[in-house]
């Protein structure tokens, strides 16, 4: 076999084999799913929307994946978790295109194999959100940069341009800004930072490309468009931490440790017995910027996830590569060792998948619900997958006190919380309330709800009771 038909093989095995048994999880992936899923029912493909509402959350791009996978499939955990899988596929094959020409087949097929058996690979090509296109589209950007500029290609640069454009689209302005500073620190590295006036005048190529979205859904949105989208998703994720728990300086040390797993290790013993850094050429030095620009600007970040680094896995398996070519034996050995144990990986993930899903509950109150149900949960995590899959309206079901603190508010975190409140004092008194109730909640629950409940299905974390 060739080395495209081997690294084929392996992306259809790790990246597309489970996809339709892994439900879709709570809390980030159905927030994509279910958008997509409303936006198809509603014949709206600009704006996004969830629980009926506009959702400002993310760009377009990657709804406009999940709505054309959800039009030939179906929706479904398998066309949910495709085009992940087919950007997971492209990466790989960018990376052996660019690792060829930038050295030579070998090292090519080995940086390709690198990356497609780490575990964040692996794990960003089974999930449905927007970083396996984000990292496609930047490694486009910066690739197309690289050879436009060593080969004196100018028309390489239309190619970045528009990736870059595409990456505005799938993330926002930091899939410009972010291949913008690496270039930056390359020329200024190169000493060559009167090339920068002439690579700015595509600027407005990606603009253009950008503008096929967020024009339109300026004119229909207005303010509340711009105050969210940028206000809140962008410049309050950079500076107010979401999640303060993990705001830690060495998050992403354990990130890059755990993310390439085994590949990282061999190279760390080799550096701590030999204590000395290589010679760098211009190709690493390349390289190396982007990597290290990646994890300098996301580490200062106030808000950090664990695929916010994500973009610099492809050039670090191409450093990586240079190690292994030079031992074949231990390349071979830990491929396959990595192969199996992803691949067992993928099997063993899936009931742990589900027990991050709503999916179960959802087979369960749909026998429930008619137009004269009210369906409630009192969770301490308002399961989106639980709508995505049984179709219901459900309410959060909180107290007054809760409910004026949680409702959205201009740039809090709170905007978040666009599903639909119901207070305990509103519960309806002539319909069938079907509840989802938190084990840990259920005291004061039934406190505020009242005895009168029969209990339907008890998992091992909530259950589903119903007043008739």
């Amino acid at each position: 076999m060739t080395d495209k038909k081997i690294l084929l093989a392996v992306c259809l095995v790790l990246f597309f084999f489970g996809g339709w048994w892994l439900p879709i999880t709570d809390p980030t992936e159905c927030c994509y799913t279910l958008t997509a899923k409303e936006m198809l029912a509603a014949g709206d493909y600009f704006s996004p929307r969830i629980y009926g509402d506009f959702w400002y959350d993310k760009p377009i791009f990657f709804y406009w994946e999940l709505i054309l996978a959800y039009k030939i499939f179906g929706v479904n955990e398998f066309a949910s978790r495709f085009f992940p899988a087919v950007f997971a596929t492209l990466g790989i094959f960018l990376t052996y295109s660019f690792a060829e020409k930038l050295y030579n087949k070998k090292i090519a097929f080995t940086a390709a194999i690198i990356l497609a058996t780490s575990v964040e690979y692996w794990y960003i090509a089974h999930a449905v959100i927007t970083d396996m296109t984000l990292f496609c589209a930047v490694s486009t950007t910066l690739m197309t940069f690289y050879f436009g500029y060593v080969e004196k290609k100018p028309k390489l640069y239309l190619i970045s341009y528009a990736a870059a454009g595409i990456a505005v689209l799938t993330k926002g302005p930091i899939g410009f800004l972010l291949p913008g500073l690496i270039i930056l620190i390359f020329l200024a590295v190169q000493k060559d930072l009167k090339y920068l006036p002439k690579l700015l005048r595509g600027v407005p190529i990606t603009i253009l490309v950008a503008a096929v979205w967020y024009l339109p859904m300026y004119f229909l949105h207005g303010r509340i468009f711009l105050d969210n989208f940028l206000g809140v998703h962008n410049f309050l994720r950079a500076t107010q931490s979401e999640h303060p728990e993990v705001d830690v300086w060495f998050y992403y040390l354990i990130v890059f440790v755990v993310g390439l797993a085994a590949w990282v290790l061999p190279i760390i013993a080799e550096f701590l017995k030999e204590r000395r850094l290589p010679k760098f050429d211009t190709r690493q030095k390349f390289l190396l910027i982007w990597a290290a620009a990646v994890f300098v600007v996301f580490q200062s970040f106030a808000t950090k996830y664990v695929t916010y680094t994500f973009p610099y896995m492809m050039p670090l398996a191409i450093l990586f590569a240079g190690f292994f070519v030079k031992r074949e034996k231990l390349f071979r050995n830990m491929a396959a060792g990595m192969i199996i144990f992803l691949t067992v990986s993928t099997l063993v993930a899936i009931p742990i998948v589900k027990e991050n899903s709503g999916k179960a509950a959802a087979e369960i109150i749909s026998p429930l619900v008619d137009e004269k149900t009210c369906v409630v949960s009192y969770r301490r995590v308002y399961s989106g997958s639980l709508v995505f899959y049984s179709g219901a309206k459900i309410f959060r079901l909180e107290d007054t006190a809760t409910i004026s603190k949680l409702k959205p508010d201009r740039m809090s975190w709170t905007t978040l919380n666009v599903m639909p409140f119901l207070d305990f004092k509103n519960l309806p008194r002539d319909k069938k309330i079907v509840a989802i109730v938190d084990k840990e909640r259920e005291e004061k629950f039934f406190e505020l709800a009242g005895k009168n409940w029969r209990l339907v299905e008890n998992f091992d974390e909530y259950k589903i009771v119903v007043r008739d």
